[in-house]
């Protein structure tokens, strides 16, 4: 049997005044467009809905919205001091090696003069290693893919940050 009722955490984003729901939104992307698309929206019957209404606005996204978005993620191997989210979702980095730390300040800085912006990847579960690997390969890629992969990424990592978001008691 299931459950048709809201669960408590996409009740209360659903609740929040307009201006505290586009906070809680822009802290999950930093996307003007994105968050107004959200907002536009509310309120939500299920967590599916709010995960496929930010697919939706992440697939309409102009280029000048994803560079916003793209603003709000700190190089990959260094969070930004006190900010437990990019702390938490690039923890496969925190145990890494001198070697692989190093390793990763110099792709993230040839990937960033390349492609004109940090180096994007859903960290969450994933190693130090597997993290430079990825950017490693995708370094090569045109930048129009390039910036396609980062349209996805971008796309997983706003369903982790809202699954947290909603889903909280």
């Amino acid at each position: 049997m299931t459950s048709t009722s809201t669960p408590p955490g996409l009740t209360r984003f659903n609740a929040l005044e307009e201006h505290a729901a586009c906070t809680v939104l822009r802290e999950a992307c930093a996307s003007t467009a994105w968050a107004k698309r959200l907002l536009a929206a509310r309120p939500y019957a299920t967590c599916e809905d709010l995960y496929a209404a930010s697919d939706a606005a992440m697939a309409e996204l102009t280029a000048a919205d994803l560079d916003e978005a793209m603003a709000g993620h700190p190089p990959i191997g260094r969070p930004e001091p006190g900010d437990p989210t990019s702390a938490r979702e690039q923890s496969g980095m925190a145990g890494a090696s001198d070697a692989l730390k190093a390793e990763m300040l110099e792709l993230n800085l040839a990937y960033q003069e390349r492609f004109g912006h940090v180096f994007l990847i859903c960290a969450t579960g994933r190693t130090g290693e597997q993290m430079r690997d990825a950017v490693r390969e995708r370094i090569g890629n045109p930048p129009e893919r390039e910036r396609e992969i980062v349209r996805t990424e971008l796309g997983k990592i706003n369903r982790i940050r809202l699954a947290r978001l909603v889903e909280e008691d």
